[in-house]
Formats: structure tokens, sequence, C-alpha cells
């Protein structure tokens, strides 16, 4: 796993989630710090693979979180052979019914409670361990809330539930509190939810013209092995790959408007270096781990559906780059928000670098 000692949230969580009697669990943990795998684990460690019925619950607020909470469990229960993951996303089906033996299911909410509730193929109370994760994403959006709480509620009482995410505000934790009963609680303090190995600097631009002129004179300064640039809306990321492609780079292009095939071949190409640069919305923001992602650009930074400034996704964005300690670096492209988010912003040494450069073209290795 490329792991040589525990993260901070896994050395302090790891003791509650494998402790017995079981102990719930309420945690915020900064992106790519490793709390995946401790979930993983203590999926795997509560598996009896003698039980051929679903034992632990993952709930994910995207396909592409749940097939890579998914690889984590297989590449960690490699030698469980014993031990079967089911994916409980649109387009798999199910035979209404006939229980699933697979010991572990991960899924998205409303394919999830479908599985339970309607098709019958996973009994709630035998249950022991239920995870949520990116809660704040969960909790916050009205139908996964829903979804998320009919499942919950079916529960025994006996089942050890877990929420994580990178982020939550003051009312998604107080909500949280009342739906785990008697939780631990690991918290960030609001200065430690930005991460210290993730460089982060902006350029003022007027339009998306001279931030395109910018995404090139970056790429024409920084050594980058591979790189995520983040838009607004699918028209933007539509544009710039198409821009870009034209050039003749090679860059993929990820948006909620894909089928789920093709944002899994996307993801898997990219994952695999096939492309070096990641043109996405906010689809990718949450939780997907590549890593030799060293750079994420905010073509656009991220604003909420009233136009102000969406700082928890920011904070899931440049979590792509500086993942489990690695150095990363987080390029804003400025406009009209700049003055609407308050992260650490410092434009002087990237606009030193790009002193006395032109135009110059993104370089594929």
């Amino acid at each position: 796993m490329g792991f040589n000692r525990p993260s901070r949230i896994q050395e302090t969580a790891l003791p509650m989630l494998l402790a017995h009697p079981p102990q719930n669990l309420i945690a915020q943990s900064q992106s790519g710090t490793g709390k995946t795998a401790a979930f993983s684990l203590a999926m795997l460690s509560h598996v009896d693979p003698n039980n051929k019925w679903t034992q632990c619950l993952c709930v994910a607020p995207t396909y592409e979180l749940a097939l890579q909470i998914g690889q984590v469990i297989e590449q960690m229960g490699q030698f469980c052979l014993d031990v079967k993951v089911a994916y409980a996303i649109r387009g798999n089906r199910v035979e209404r019914g006939v229980k699933l033996q697979e010991q572990i299911v991960i899924g998205t909410p409303g394919t999830l409670l479908d599985w339970c509730t309607k098709h019958k193929v996973i009994d709630l109370k035998k249950i022991s361990m239920f995870v949520l994760d990116e809660a704040d994403v969960m909790i916050a959006t009205q139908g996964f809330r829903d979804q998320s709480i009919r499942i919950q509620r079916a529960l025994s009482k006996g089942c050890q539930m877990l929420l994580f995410s990178a982020t939550f505000e003051e009312s998604l934790w107080e909500f949280a509190e009342r739906v785990i009963p008697e939780p631990n609680i690991i918290r960030l303090r609001r200065e430690e939810e930005t991460l210290d190995n993730i460089k982060q600097f902006y350029v003022s631009c007027k339009n998306k013209e001279d931030k395109l002129e910018a995404l090139y004179n970056l790429y024409g300064t920084l050594t980058v092995a591979q790189a995520i640039v983040f838009c607004h809306t699918r028209a933007t990321a539509a544009w710039l790959s198409a821009v870009l492609k034209q050039e003749g780079h090679q860059v993929a292009l990820l948006s909620g408007e894909l089928t789920v095939e093709q944002r899994a071949a996307v993801i898997e190409r990219f994952r695999t270096g096939k492309e070096k640069v990641l043109v996405t919305t906010n689809v990718c923001s949450r939780g997907i781990d590549v890593e030799q992602v060293s750079l994420v650009v905010n073509f656009d930074l991220p604003v909420n559906m009233e136009g102000k400034a969406d700082h928890d996704t920011y904070l899931h964005r440049i979590g792509r780059s500086g993942r489990f300690g690695k150095r990363g670096f987080a390029v804003n492209m400025v406009d009209k928000f700049k003055r609407s988010f308050k992260v650490p912003l410092n434009a002087d040494e990237l606009q030193r670098s790009f002193s006395g450069f032109k135009r110059s073209c993104i370089k594929q290795e």
C-alpha cells in the first residue's frame, strides 16, 4: 500500500475502529491523509469470511469514489481470499430477493437503498459496520441525506457507525451527532483544514483567454507529473479541453454529462498515466485519489448556488494534490471572486517565475 507509518488520522482512529465492543466515530481529516485506508482496514477486520452474507456497508456520494474505495479494500484484502466486495452502483443489476453473498458492499445512496428495500438482497439487521464517507456531501444534499437516513434507521442498534469527511460545517456536526449515538469525535481546528504540504498561489486574470495564457505559462515554468484543472461549468471544461486538444495535447475531459462507463474509463486512463492533464468540473473534486497528481489548477474558483465562495469544495479540490504527505501545488486563476476567498494565496513567487516567459506550450513527458 506504500505506507511506512500510520498517518495522524489512522493512528488516532484505528484504536476506536477496532475496539471491542464497537465504538461509533465521527471523524474529520484532511484530504489525502489515509482515512479511506483506515475504515477499509476496519471493515476487513469486522468481516467473518465464513458468513456468506453482507456484513459491512459503505456509502459514497459518487460512482467514482465508490469504485476507488472498493479498489483500496480489494488491495488491502488481497490475501483474504474468502472476503468479497460488491458495488451497489448504477448499472449493476441484482436478482430480486436473492441475498448477496459478498461480505462488503460499497455504493451510492440511491442504488444501495434500492438493493436493501426494493430488491431485498441485503438484510440490514445483519450489518455490523456502516460507513458514511464524504459525510458533508451526503448530509448536505437533500436526496443523499434522506436515503442515507433511511438506511441508517433500518440498522440494528449494535451496528458500528462511522462518518468521515475532510470538511464539516457546524450544522452538519450537530446533525451527525443526532444520527450517530454516543460517538467518539475527531475534529480539526479550522486552521488545520488546509494541508501545509500544498503550496497555494493565485494569478490575476481578466477573462478565460487570460487564464489560458497563464495555464500555458505555468506549464512552461513548472515540472509537473500529472495535473487536474477544475472548471465551474461543463461548457468551460469542454471549451478548455477542446482548445488544448486542437494544439495536440493529450488531455482528458471528465464531467457529469458522461455516462458511468465513460467516466470510469477516463479516470482509469488518467490514473494509469495515459493522459497527464484532466480537465473536470466538481464531479472530481472529492475523494478521487491519483498518486502522481502534483498540481491542481482552479481555472474557475468554486462558488455555491448563491454565487458565494465555496471554501469546502476549494479544500477538496486542492486536496487532489499532495496525497499522503507529498508536496503539491494549487494555482488559482482569480477574477472577480478573489476577495470572497479567505484562503492563504500568494502570487509573488509564481509571478516572479512568470517574468520573462512568453506563451509556451504544455509539454507531455
